[in-house]
């Protein structure tokens, strides 16, 4: 059963528990990513979250690693382009120092000068293992592609200028705007019992930040083509369609779609590209969906000499899905494995604390596991046929990093 409490500043606590594991994960949302950014100050809130592990007023960052080694605990935090997650997993024995631990980072992290100086230089290295991961960046450039100069078309990591011109000031100001009370959610999950609630409000329930109006505005979807010349090995393809946004009516059977289209291993893009003709070693496809809007992505790599033709069998497999929709089959088999990646995903404290955490922050709402079967369940061949068409009778946007001397069928824009 899940739990909420809203403190009297407007800070939200979720807490579910499960009595059967002797865990628990307590995590702290912000309703702030790369999408609350400006160009001017694009990757600050990623630079933040690791800044928010280098020390407090009363601990070193080393003070901090050490406390969580010494109980058996894991710590860690993740930015994406609407929210900021900082979380930590413990025995139940060890859930509040856990607690004391996070709420101590959250509010009492110095920003220490020469500790910033140091964490750009790994933030940096960090940006440049990214830049030599191709198969990663082309999704950067799939976004830039969908949404041009909007906020979602940033990297989440930002560049190099960018990340040196942060200064202590800079942060201070960003936390003071962004980590208010009305984006924080606290979502707790594993072996702890309704009164753990007040715990957490004793942390979180006081403090005092005035809200300030969320500047974001909804992205117009571009469909536009980027080409980056890179030495690698292989052409790394990336199409991206308008999708759905969070909340969305339409997204379990987009799930179906999508599981079925590039989803698993037995979806029609694996055994196209892949088993039939041998194309491509990784080939599958994902929606993303955001607060107003979504982005369905299929990305293959292969060789440079085998890009045209991969792509001839990928708009051919998407031709057909939309002229002939799925089969029966396939409908019942996408829905017991959505089914099951569903439960066995909510066997783990990590997984339950995740999935409130981002219910609450988005959408505000918690339906029962038993809610969502008995939709699933409920989900026809019309239905997803009608999302197929929707989705993939559009023009995509189009992302490829490739070497020099590779083509591609839509290749317009240099990046």
């Amino acid at each position: 059963m899940i739990e909420k409490y809203t403190s009297s500043n407007g800070v939200r606590i979720i807490l579910e528990s499960m009595p059967a594991v002797r865990s628990v994960t307590i995590g702290i949302w912000v309703k702030t990513g790369s999408r609350n950014e400006t160009i001017d100050n694009n990757g600050i809130s990623h630079f933040l979250e690791h800044m928010f592990f280098k020390g407090t007023k009363t601990r070193s960052a080393q003070d901090i690693a050490e406390a969580f080694d010494s109980i058996g605990g894991q710590i860690n935090a993740f930015t994406s382009k609407e929210y900021t997650c900082f979380y930590a997993k413990v025995l139940d024995t060890h859930k509040e120092l856990a607690l004391e631990i996070l709420a101590d980072m959250f509010f009492g992290s110095s920003f220490n000068e020469e500790e910033m100086e140091r964490e750009k230089k790994v933030v940096y290295e960090e940006i440049k293992m990214c830049e030599d991961t191709p198969d990663d960046i082309v999704h950067d450039l799939l976004a830039k592609a969908a949404y041009g100069n909007h906020p979602l078309g940033f990297p989440i990591l930002g560049t190099e200028k960018q990340l040196q011109s942060f200064d202590q000031k800079q942060l201070h100001k960003y936390v003071e705007d962004n980590y208010t009370p009305d984006r924080v959610v606290v979502s707790v999950a594993g072996n702890v019992s309704s009164s753990f609630i007040k715990d957490v409000d004793s942390y979180f329930g006081s403090f005092t930040r005035k809200a300030s109006e969320e500047k974001i505005t909804k992205p117009v979807f571009l469909q536009e083509a980027i080409y980056r010349s890179k030495d690698t090995e292989q052409a790394h393809l990336c199409l991206g369609y308008h999708g759905y946004e969070a909340g969305n009516k339409h997204l379990y059977p987009l799930s179906i779609m999508n599981n079925v289209l590039g989803g698993s291993m037995s979806s029609r893009l694996f055994q196209e590209v892949r088993e039939k003709k041998g194309l491509a070693y990784s080939v599958f496809s994902y929606h993303a969906s955001f607060i107003d809007n979504g982005l369905l992505t299929i990305y293959a790599g292969t060789g440079k000499d085998q890009l045209e033709q991969l792509e001839e069998v990928i708009y051919s497999t998407l031709d057909h899905f939309v002229k002939q929709g799925l089969t029966e089959k396939e409908l019942r088999n996408s829905k017991e494995q959505i089914k099951g990646n569903l439960m066995l995903g909510l066997e783990s404290t990590n997984s339950r604390m995740s999935r409130n955490g981002r219910n609450e922050l988005l959408l505000q709402n918690h339906r029962s596991l038993d809610d969502l079967i008995l939709e699933i369940d409920g989900i026809n061949d019309q239905q997803v046929s009608n999302v197929i068409q929707e989705v993939l009778e559009q023009k995509p946007s189009r992302a490829l990093i490739a070497p020099n001397d590779s083509k591609g069928s839509n290749t317009k824009i240099n990046s």
